[in-house]
């Protein structure tokens, strides 16, 4: 499960007209403040994510034996990981973004990721729970956008209305690609933020 309550006192020390955007499974606890605390938002960008539970493709399991077996060979160089990784995704977009995480710490000659496995891997079955079930107690009224993959599941068509009652003046931008929207389409991606950011201040 995720606390929002972290990102609720960064937002509210902000001098600024805050617009978030944010990705996978962080775009569940950016919907979360935004219901909860809508006054601390100037506009929400949630990529490829929807305000309902959901269960997370295999693939996210996948991911974590690549990275838990990353930690287990002691790797020195991105690249000795980025070969283990290609074992369990052939994208190297994805790839390189799950390689995001690998870091080497101060103390130590090789590299790690930033969220202990053991964490991740504990967390998955709740990664995508949302805490949100009636719209009707909950509303940010804020401009919205909702990025999705159109190859991707985690924002059908059939959850539009409930996206609908949660953020009334939500927009969509479809981009032909997979979950990783970022990584995938980079260029379409950014574009879809500037368009919609252009007269939001």
């Amino acid at each position: 499960m995720y606390d929002p309550s972290g990102m609720e006192r960064l937002l509210s020390s902000a001098k600024f007209w805050v617009p978030w955007l944010i990705r996978e499974r962080g775009a569940k606890v950016a919907m979360t403040v935004a219901l909860q605390s809508y006054q601390l938002l100037g506009a929400l960008i949630a990529v490829d994510n929807a305000p309902v539970d959901a269960t997370l493709k295999s693939d996210f399991a996948k991911y974590v034996q690549g990275m838990r077996k990353i930690e287990d060979a002691r790797v020195m160089r991105q690249v000795e990981a980025d070969g283990i990784l290609k074992g369990y995704e052939e994208n190297l977009s994805i790839r390189q973004f799950l390689l995001t995480n690998l870091v080497r710490r101060p103390d130590s000659t090789y590299l790690e990721f930033r969220i202990p496995i053991k964490v991740l891997a504990a967390a998955l079955d709740h990664m995508g729970d949302f805490p949100f079930k009636d719209p009707d107690e909950a509303r940010y009224d804020g401009p919205t956008l909702f990025i999705r993959g159109t190859k991707s599941r985690y924002v059908a068509d059939d959850i539009l209305p409930l996206i609908g009652r949660f953020f009334p003046r939500f927009e969509l931008q479809d981009i032909e690609s997979g979950h990783w929207v970022i990584s995938e389409k980079p260029e379409q991606f950014r574009q879809a933020v500037v368009d919609f950011l252009q007269d939001k201040n």
